[in-house]
């Protein structure tokens, strides 16, 4: 591990020097990054990575970040985060070779087709139909709370094969070309004002069948791919010590010395505490990970993150006062990648942390997941689990 270590240092701070961040472009530097393997460490020679562990991701990041490269995820969190990770696991040599490095870059933007209006924590109750003919798959549904689908290139569709078998077993998994004929794309207002997800309508879209990934029939054990790298995306990610919504509230903190009390001292130290537990936590995780699918561990930092990102605004608000309420605007904008609600007020952060217990897998999920899979507790009853889709109920 040493000698990985010291090898991936070692490439890293070669990139540094033959393409300073100060001076590249996002994109070109990305770019080279994936060519040298740095892009996931635990990917295939020659897909963005050198088959190391993925224990030994965080010092390329180290290197990367201490010159003041760019985010590759902050420019395209769903392509980095689930796309990416499913494309290498169950993709066809053409398809990685297509997709990973502009994915990588960020000059193609993806976004996930899982949720429905009729099914969006039982995901694998969706209602979304692909019907065969020949060599393409021909699509009808509806998609609903589909980030970043207004500026998306590419989407990973789960979609129906199969009705006449219980609901897991009938499901195929497909990359959508979001500007194929047959898709569109409508904007969800959120509460902050944003439409940063939207409900997406597919008529008659035809997909060829060279853009599936897995097997027909498959499409359960690759989502099941896409949702663990999305818990560990979205719980996972952690920065420097005191980094993050616990850094926005002690610089609120600092900001407002008339309004210190020490009952709100007590609070947001508790708070500071539980962050720093949360990272380290982060951190030790990411040493200890090994090349393969992220477990259902992923769920402890997604079930964590959103809680506790919900409680640091709802200390800012507090401490904020009646200034609290105030809000500059409600006007619709389509923010794209980098560009979220949660860079803007502590207002703004406040409302959008709300929806970190619901996207991605709500808290309940999470819980039963870490009820069943980690701790070995009695899964919850499942009375249409050996049902034909099409003999259950829907409303």
């Amino acid at each position: 591990m040493s000698s990985d270590a010291d090898r991936v240092r070692e490439l890293a701070e070669k990139l540094i020097a033959e393409h300073d961040p100060k001076t590249a472009a996002a994109r070109e530097f990305l770019g080279a990054r994936f060519d040298a393997g740095l892009a996931w460490v635990h990917f295939p020679d020659g897909h963005g990575g050198l088959g190391l562990a993925r224990s030994v991701q965080p010092v390329a990041d180290s290197v990367v970040d201490a010159a003041g490269g760019p985010s590759a995820f902050a420019a395209n969190p769903i392509g980095i985060g689930m796309a990416g990770p499913t494309v290498v696991s169950f993709g066809s040599e053409e398809q990685k070779t297509r997709y990973l490095r502009k994915l990588y870059s960020g000059e193609e933007v993806w976004c996930q087709l899982f949720s429905e209006p009729g099914a969006g924590s039982d995901v694998a109750g969706l209602a979304t139909r692909a019907v065969r003919d020949g060599d393409d798959w021909v699509i009808d549904g509806q998609k609903v709370w589909t980030s970043l689908a207004h500026v998306s290139s590419f989407g990973l569709l789960l979609a129906r094969t199969d009705p006449s078998v219980p609901k897991h077993r009938g499901l195929s998994y497909f990359v959508l070309d979001m500007h194929a004929p047959g898709v569109e794309v409508r904007p969800l207002r959120q509460m902050t004002g944003d439409a940063e997800f939207n409900e997406v309508y597919l008529t008659g879209v035809r997909i060829p069948d060279s853009e599936r990934l897995g097997e027909v029939g498959q499409g359960w054990t690759v989502a099941i791919t896409t949702l663990m790298n999305e818990r560990t995306a979205l719980g996972g990610v952690v920065g420097p010590r005191g980094a993050g919504p616990i850094g926005d509230a002690v610089a609120l903190w600092h900001a407002h010395p008339e309004r210190q009390t020490p009952v709100a001292r007590d609070r947001l130290t508790r708070l500071w505490s539980e962050a720093e537990a949360h990272r380290l936590t982060v951190k030790r995780a990411q040493a200890g990970a090994d090349r393969g699918t992220p477990g259902p561990e992923g769920s402890v930092g997604k079930l964590i993150s959103a809680n506790l990102n919900k409680r640091i605004y709802e200390f800012c608000i507090d401490f904020l006062g009646p200034e609290g309420a105030l809000y500059g605007s409600y006007q619709v904008r389509q923010p794209g990648p980098g560009q979220r609600s949660a860079q803007g007020e502590i207002q703004r952060r406040f409302l959008r942390s709300l929806a970190n217990s619901i996207e991605g897998g709500t808290s309940e999920i999470m819980r039963n997941i870490l009820g069943e899979r980690v701790l070995g507790l009695p899964g919850e009853p499942r009375s249409d689990k050996d049902v034909p889709w099409r003999e259950i109920p829907r409303s």
